[in-house]
């Protein structure tokens, strides 16, 4: 491990006259060659008081590269103004930091004889303390199945017990091999696979963020079916049972642009999606672009996304006609959101620079699907060239204190803070 460095640097000139009155901005990364970001932000890399959490050098917003000899973790110390180094091996990716804010968790992939060995690793937060968990070089017992490959994302249940990602079942020669959603028992070492097919290979796995005992095995994932009518999203148990919807997507309507979460620890979950609407000829047209639903779990019978009956749709930002909004994340009570988004563009057609047309914003959230966005604040622009490797992905501490985002404005992909929330 090398020594912490030390590289918060004042970004003031982010900031422009809309921007809230003692906002500050920091640029936490800035090495000119190597890429540094933060994980997606729908990962749980923070430990509970807010003041540390985890980032990557070496990589891009969606990940990294697993033979990409510069690729670290780093633990940011908000307080003393440090990043430290925590991993030093090859292939480390998918971490999730435990409740406690004692360990951290991370796969480490390496390729033997052109097959993949999955490792489940843990280490002590300041990256002390190695340990192996759970070595995959076999099929998973009681399936025919070995992971090929692993996802970048895992996420860890509330009571630390059990940590969830999904892998690849396949041998990347024959097509049609299925996704998989893998469990992990953190206490007995055992692993299975609860859930699996070809459309669960974009799966987002996210446990629910609730303290209930029953509702700390819920898992919200994201199901790709083919043709036209596009993703729908489910909440299962971590043992593959209960089987539920969420009323979004689907009918060859309504397009969720592919990130969701929930919201803190509530029973309610939050996603952007593209909604059409056919005119009197019978052509569609865009009704909302990257507009925020809220929605509760309801049974499944079926995948008919937003046209299941009883289903609450709570449209979160009327305001805002103009705004596309793509990635966003809450804090941990569910009062806050922030989002980043672009106004007045097609965001397929977006080019390099339009930085005078992008955004960050915090919302005030009010009643759970009832209220819309109670209160909405500029904070400033990210000034990014919105590609597929360099995007903003803003998310909050778990105090809804401080902010983070991803640019690219200073010519490398780096990443930032914003501190001073207005309350």
């Amino acid at each position: 491990m090398r020594l912490p460095m030390n590289p918060f640097k004042p970004r003031p000139d982010l900031l422009g006259p809309q921007s809230p009155a003692g906002l500050e901005v920091f640029q936490l990364t800035s090495d000119p060659e190597t890429p540094a970001c933060h994980v997606y932000m729908e990962a749980q890399i923070f430990t509970l008081d807010s003041k540390r959490f985890l980032l990557h050098r070496g990589a891009h917003p969606h990940g990294s590269d697993p033979l990409d000899p510069k690729h670290q973790f780093l633990l940011c110390d908000i307080d003393n103004g440090t990043l430290t180094p925590v991993t030093d091996e090859l292939g480390t990716t998918a971490p999730s930091v435990s409740p406690d804010g004692r360990y951290f968790y991370y796969f480490s992939v390496e390729d033997v004889s052109g097959t993949s060995r999955i490792s489940l690793r843990r280490r002590n937060l300041d990256g002390t303390g190695p340990e192996t968990l759970h070595v995959i070089d076999h099929a998973i017992p009681g399936t025919p199945f070995r992971p090929s490959s692993i996802y970048q994302l895992s996420t860890i249940s509330s009571d630390g017990r059990r940590l969830a990602t999904s892998c690849f079942l396949g041998d990347h020669i024959h097509e049609g091999a299925p996704w998989g959603l893998l469990v992990f028992d953190l206490e007995t070492g055992g692993c299975q696979i609860p859930l699996l097919g070809p459309s669960w290979g974009n799966m987002h796995p996210q446990y629910s963020r609730s303290l209930d005992p029953e509702r700390s095995h819920d898992v919200l994932v994201q199901q790709l079916h083919r043709g036209a009518s596009g993703l729908d999203i489910h909440v299962i148990r971590d043992d593959g049972q209960h089987f539920r919807n969420l009323p979004w997507g689907r009918a060859n309507q309504e397009f969720p642009q592919g990130h969701q979460c929930w919201r803190g620890r509530s029973d309610w979950a939050i996603t952007t999606t593209n909604t059409f609407y056919p005119d009197p000829a019978g052509v569609k047209k865009p009704f909302r672009k990257g507009h925020f639903i809220e929605s509760a779990v309801l049974p499944h019978d079926c995948h008919n996304g937003l046209l299941m009956e009883g289903g609450v749709r709570n449209r979160l930002c009327p305001e805002f006609e103009d705004a596309y909004f793509s990635h966003f994340a809450t804090d941990i009570k569910g009062d806050r959101l922030i989002t980043d988004c672009l106004f007045n563009v097609d965001r397929a057609l977006v080019t390099p620079r339009e930085a005078d047309r992008d955004a960050i914003y915090l919302m005030d959230l009010g009643r759970p699907g009832e209220d819309p966005f109670r209160k909405s604040t500029y904070l400033l622009r990210p000034r990014s060239t919105w590609y597929k490797k360099t995007e903003v992905h803003p998310f909050l501490s778990p105090d809804g204190k401080t902010a983070f985002f991803n640019s690219d404005e200073s010519g490398q992909l780096q990443a930032y803070m914003i501190r001073n929330l207005p309350d």
